[in-house]
């Protein structure tokens, strides 16, 4: 076996060789594409991403981030489609092909095909000489001079450059047509991620008590109020429902280290004023950062003409994944 540092500086000599080489990519980018991102964007179908081997892994993933960001995306295998999957492509679909070599026997099939069909190619290859490289109609030049591979064999540099390029298009055309946070959201609803683009304050609350108290109430009957209602907090609220002030378990506690004399206390006398609230249709993300903020783990929810509604504990935000 190799000792650690051995096997860390084969590591480090990999990722510093990759890194070097998709640094090169932007040395390579060319008018050609600009115009392929400009004839996606403009084009009325879907992409279709094909390739094989190692490169036909790189174009799922290719197609998940299209579809993720706006771009209405399909993958199709080079060697299913010269065997009945050409089908899947459409009469406005423009056709990105993944190929190193540009010259794999499944390709130099595929792209007549492709181009009897009407459809404009998009070559990623590192060999714009290739077949595949001189029918294209937009060559975007993925070389690399070396594999991370230490035989120079196993597509490893070769598919991260694919890889960044294929980022590069998606991005490019996420700008391009406006893409937004919400936006994101729509194609992202599952998730921890998804939540924290989606989820508002007022999904958080719907399912939690109101706990509230009156100015004038004793201090025995704030402490039921907290109990029952298990948030470890109440609003202390005026006759109209708002808010005057906050009580929380912490307060019960330093209240009951100051005096024992508890009957003769009110809300009025132990609640916090100002205390810090949000908005009922804020965002569940905006909540926890206020609440990280202010080094609380509880905040205090208000409609639009600021009545009190509701409360967001820190364990509503973990309960959703977000925190």
């Amino acid at each position: 076996m190799k000792d650690a540092n051995a096997i860390l500086s084969i590591a480090k000599e990999t990722i510093l060789l990759e890194s070097n080489a998709i640094a090169n990519l932007a040395n390579l980018l060319d008018s050609s594409f600009t115009n392929a991102v400009n004839f996606i964007f403009n084009s009325k179908g879907r992409v279709v991403v094909t390739g094989i081997g190692k490169s036909a892994n790189i174009a799922t993933k290719m197609v998940a981030t299209f579809n993720s960001t706006g771009t209405p995306a399909v993958f199709m295998h080079a060697a299913d489609a010269i065997h009945g999957d050409l089908g899947n492509v459409q009469e406005d679909d423009t056709v990105i092909c993944i190929s190193k070599s540009g010259n794999t026997p499944e390709i130099k099939v595929l792209v007549p095909l492709i181009k009897n069909s009407k459809n404009k190619i998009i070559a990623i290859t590192g060999n714009p000489d290739s077949f595949l490289g001189k029918n294209a109609d937009f060559l975007l030049n993925s070389f690399v001079e070396k594999e991370a591979c230490p035989n120079n064999l196993a597509p490893t540099t070769s598919t991260t450059a694919q890889l960044v390029l294929g980022d590069a298009l998606a991005v490019c055309l996420l700008e391009l047509r406006g893409f937004t946070s919400s936006d994101f959201a729509k194609y992202h609803p599952g998730g921890a991620l998804g939540k924290r683009l989606y989820l508002r304050v007022s999904d958080l609350i719907k399912n939690n008590e109101l706990p509230t108290v009156k100015n004038t109430d004793k201090v025995t009957q704030v402490i039921v109020e907290i109990s029952e209602k298990r948030l470890g907090v109440t609003a202390v609220v005026d006759t109209n429902g708002k808010i005057n002030g906050i009580i929380t378990d912490g307060d019960i506690r330093r209240m009951l280290s100051k005096t024992t004399k508890i009957d003769e206390l009110t809300a009025a006398d132990i609640m916090s004023t100002n205390p810090k609230t949000i908005d009922v249709d804020a965002m569940a993300v905006e909540a926890l950062e206020r609440m990280e903020n202010n080094n609380i783990t509880q905040i205090l929810v208000t409609d639009i003409e600021n009545n009190y509604v509701g409360v967001v504990h820190l364990h509503d935000l973990i309960k959703e994944g977000i925190f």
